[in-house]
């Protein structure tokens, strides 16, 4: 498995450590605040799912790199609240007490229940198509919790052409039998190794796995220290893996100019 990178996929834009100023802007989808980047006139569209801390600055840049580091691939990239403006605190992480272990126990079974966010997705797609129809295919891309969404999105009859998870949670081999689409993995040293491992070899469809054994969960979203050379520096690697593997099976269709 090859782990080059594509030239245009290097042209990643300097990572922002601190006080980051989004590109993008919050809309309304399906009812849901929703953080939109990326040209209209693009054809190709991600669907980003945050981690369980919402829409923190770390995770909105990875939304801006994604729709803008190059120039003749762009997307246009939505990023709902699922949580509907009440995330989990990142004080909560890591869950080293019982009161840590319990919040976020109780997080997960409600606000972040797979379920609720699932059922969600297609009204989202429904609604952003039907106000764009010059979108032709959907990728996505999902972090820590939103790396188990994109998982038991990628299964049968999926929306989208091709998938990504940042350190994802609740990694399941089993949900890996049932996946139809491309997708890329990027496990930080926190993943159970043996979890990602019998998902890797259930995968049946084309995969990469690039594991990131010196990084927390979460590096590449609300719990990147970007302030941290060597975060940065694998914050930007990990963006440049997954635009590369998107490219790869999302083959760039030509942009409709807009004047």
């Amino acid at each position: 498995m090859s782990n080059t990178q594509s030239q245009a996929c290097c042209n990643t834009p300097a990572v922002v450590s601190h006080d980051y100023k989004p590109k993008g802007k919050y809309i309304d989808v399906a009812g849901m605040k929703t953080y939109t980047t990326g040209p209209s006139s693009a054809k190709q569209a991600l669907l980003v799912v945050y981690d369980i801390f919402g829409f923190f600055p770390q995770t909105l840049q990875g939304a801006d790199i994604l729709a803008h580091s190059d120039q003749e691939h762009q997307y246009q990239v939505y990023m709902p609240d699922f949580f509907d403006g009440k995330p989990a605190d990142i004080s909560w992480y890591p869950p080293d007490n019982k009161e840590k272990e319990q919040k976020l126990g109780e997080f997960f079974k409600s606000s972040a229940a797979p379920p609720k966010a699932l059922e969600r997705i297609p009204k989202v797609l429904e609604e952003i198509q039907s106000k764009n129809k010059d979108i032709k295919e959907w990728g996505i891309v999902g972090y820590c919790w939103g790396g188990k969404i994109v998982s038991l999105s990628s299964g049968k009859d999926s929306l989208f052409k091709a998938a990504a998870a940042a350190h994802p949670a609740m990694v399941d081999p089993n949900d890996a039998t049932n996946i139809t689409i491309p997708i890329v993995l990027l496990p930080s040293k926190d993943e159970d190794k043996e979890a990602v491992s019998g998902f890797e070899k259930n995968l049946k469809v084309a995969h990469e796995v690039h594991t990131f054994d010196d990084q927390v969960h979460g590096w590449m979203a609300a719990r990147g220290d970007l302030l941290q050379e060597n975060v940065k520096e694998k914050y930007e690697k990990g963006y440049k893996i997954v635009l590369d593997f998107l490219h790869k099976h999302m083959p760039a269709t030509r942009m409709t100019s807009k004047m």
